[in-house]
């Protein structure tokens, strides 16, 4: 009975797990951030200038692993909706300098908040020690930094208030 057996690390493929659980956050996700307008790449841009710091566009375009003319148009639309800066950099005149502004930094914000529900939608049926096991797992795979905007660790409850208020 093959089928009943415990299988062993050889048959543990991972992968299409994770696929399928990303594939789920994913459709969530773009959901989520409809209202705002917000699309990954431009989260992951206004992440990096969280965490880093003002930048050169070109230094930003080599974060991202953009051309650097898709970054001008990524840029662009940051700008115009104010969560970004530009500057010309006063030690050369060529380069701009982007800088996340105060209304970015509240969207983001609020952007990781609308995420952290996504996770507890997702993850619901893993404990709080479960979630936080996977979460040092996974930075650890990947390499990862702390995400800007964390949840402090007391509110970090796998049950959505919502849910514990029925």
């Amino acid at each position: 009975m093959a089928g009943s057996q415990t299988p062993t690390l050889a048959d543990q493929r991972l992968l299409p797990l994770l696929e399928h659980l990303a594939r789920v956050g994913r459709r969530e996700f773009e959901t989520t951030l409809a209202p705002g307008g917000l699309r990954p790449r431009h989260l992951i841009a206004l992440k990096l200038l969280s965490e880093r710091g003002p930048a050169s566009q070109q230094a930003l375009a080599d974060s991202l692993s953009l051309d650097p003319s898709n970054v001008v148009g990524l840029l662009n639309e940051l700008e115009e909706r104010k969560l970004i800066t530009r500057r010309r950099d006063a030690a050369d005149r060529r380069r701009h300098i982007v800088e996340l502004s105060p209304r970015g930094q509240k969207e983001l914000c609020d952007a990781y908040d609308r995420l952290r529900r996504i996770d507890d939608d997702l993850l619901s049926p893993l404990s709080a020690r479960e979630r936080a096991t996977l979460y040092d797992l996974l930075v650890r795979a990947v390499g990862a930094k702390t995400p800007p905007c964390d949840i402090p660790e007391e509110s970090a409850d796998p049950v959505p208030e919502a849910k514990r208020r029925r």
